[in-house]
């Protein structure tokens, strides 16, 4: 196993990203610093739990390896994990996707918000990178809200209760946990839009991967346009 940095090489990290001898400007970079991996800890963690879970594991079996009991294991990955999502981490863009879904939701009659309420989100930010790669794909707001119909139509309005955020689903949840599981599989510090894009495709069975898939978005064809797209924005500084 590849040992991570020992306390003297953290200490030093931590030093020379500070560059100033003050006491408490060095303290405030360390405390970024250990939130910060403590954040990408969990999820890197949240990942392979969700993997095991994915291969058939029971929590009985994933409490062992992690020496805890199964209802610690159970509360942290399972009820609390797409809950606890530092959202400082999020894109201004896609912050505006995911509250947009909740209005979304409400316009078609329904008081949940699903898959298919943050994939129709997405146009709301037509200059970011998930959105534009959808549209030069062929795939307009209005052909993705027709499919959308299609999977799963509006309801009658009026029957949803004046909240000021929708409930999500829990696999519209979990995507969001996934978009934080891309960031990291793709080694940035921040969640956006082309994050959140491909975690649709985590849940082939979800209204939004469906209306990808039909539409001629693959998944890799998103994960291939999402490359394309961040290295033209990595030579174009």
């Amino acid at each position: 196993m590849t040992p991570g940095p020992d306390l003297q090489q953290l200490i030093d990290t931590i030093r020379t990203d500070t560059g100033s001898d003050d006491v408490l400007e060095q303290l405030a970079t360390a405390s970024s610093t250990i939130t910060d991996l403590t954040a990408t800890s969990d999820a890197a963690l949240g990942y392979f739990v969700d993997r095991a879970r994915g291969a058939g594991k029971s929590w009985v079996e994933i409490s062992s390896v992690l020496g805890v009991s199964k209802q610690a294991a159970h509360k942290r990955f399972a009820d609390s994990w797409p809950v606890k999502l530092d959202l400082e981490r999020f894109t201004l863009r896609t912050k505006v996707v995911i509250q947009a879904a909740s209005g979304i939701a409400r316009e078609r009659g329904q008081g949940f918000v699903g898959t298919e309420h943050l994939l129709l989100g997405l146009f709301t930010e037509p200059q970011s990178i998930a959105t534009l790669l959808m549209t030069q794909a062929g795939l307009t707001e209005d052909a993705v809200l027709a499919a959308v119909d299609a999977e799963a139509p509006p309801t009658a309005a009026g029957d949803v209760a004046p909240a000021d955020e929708l409930p999500m689903t829990p696999r519209a949840s979990h995507v969001i946990g996934y978009a934080t599981e891309e960031a990291l599989l793709l080694g940035h510090n921040y969640i956006g839009t082309e994050h959140l894009l491909l975690a649709f495709y985590h849940f082939p069975g979800g209204v939004a991967a469906k209306v990808l898939n039909e539409l001629g978005l693959s998944e890799q064809a998103a994960r291939d346009g999402v490359r394309a797209a961040l290295e033209a924005l990595t030579k174009g500084k």
